[in-house]
């Protein structure tokens, strides 16, 4: 295979995988790792991939690049929706349950509004709103706090407001999952008030599509396997699905999405 083909073919691995270990690639392309690091070396010199220990990820801003809420909501809307409808089955009537700030979160707020009774513990505007626009039966905390552009409210006051409840289910959207550095956040702040929502709840379920698979905030949340359960969609990687099942406690993947051309 000729250097332009196994470059072609990294990229098309990456672009399904999004993050991708050298010693597969050397067994998919049927070359040795040496050889695939060298050209590892040469895509990321010329900004086609990121490389990182071990192997490469897609290009892109890591750090503290937090895209607004609206624009958020606009991002894989079918895999959200798709999310959101599996992890409503693990909500009962009665329950305390926390949701973080989130465009998956409000898609799930959308589906429980009209019928659950539950008590809602959140810190996103957006995700209050749901409840309150849809005259919902459950009783819905808004924690106070300083608001952040994807809309989540955050500080010491939002923390303080967790600090004595006690969940028992909280679902968590985050804006990336990494090996590495686990669920992520762009914003430090908001990365503490995850980290506090996590030590209220007795469960803890990230929802996360595909396309948070290797990307990775300034602020880690916490580790892949601190997850109770993840459910993310069936687009997600078969190396980024491994990874989870080896190290959270659970994998869901919602099905039947439309399929690109």
């Amino acid at each position: 295979m000729l250097p332009a083909e196994r470059h072609a073919a990294i990229i098309d691995t990456l672009r399904s995988e999004r993050i991708v270990r050298a010693a597969e690639l050397a067994k998919l392309l049927g070359v040795s790792v040496v050889t695939v690091r060298r050209d590892i070396d040469a895509l990321d010199e010329a900004g086609l991939l990121e490389k990182i220990h071990g192997g490469a990820k897609l290009p892109g801003s890591a750090g503290t690049d937090e895209p607004g809420f609206d624009l958020k909501a606009t991002q894989a809307e079918e895999e959200k929706t798709a999310i959101a409808r599996e992890a409503l089955s693990l909500v009962h009537d009665g329950m305390a349950v926390g949701l973080s700030a989130g465009t998956t979160t409000w898609a799930l707020a959308k589906l429980l509004a009209p019928e659950a009774r539950i008590t809602v513990v959140t810190n996103s505007v957006r995700v209050a709103g749901v409840f309150w626009a849809a005259g919902s039966r459950s009783t819905v905390i808004l924690t106070g706090g300083e608001r952040t552009p994807s809309d989540a409210l955050v500080g010491p006051v939002a923390t303080a407001a967790l600090s004595k409840l006690h969940l028992d289910l909280l679902f968590l959207g985050v804006h990336g999952m990494d090996p590495d550095a686990g669920f992520t956040t762009p914003n430090l702040l908001e990365a503490e008030m995850n980290r506090a929502f996590i030590k209220a709840a007795r469960r803890v379920v990230v929802l996360a599509d595909h396309t948070k698979w290797g990307t990775a905030g300034i602020s880690t949340i916490a580790a892949l396997d601190d997850a109770d359960e993840v459910i993310s969609d069936d687009r997600l990687g078969a190396e980024a699905q491994r990874l989870i099942k080896e190290r959270a406690g659970r994998l869901r993947l919602a099905h039947d999405l439309p399929r690109s051309a």
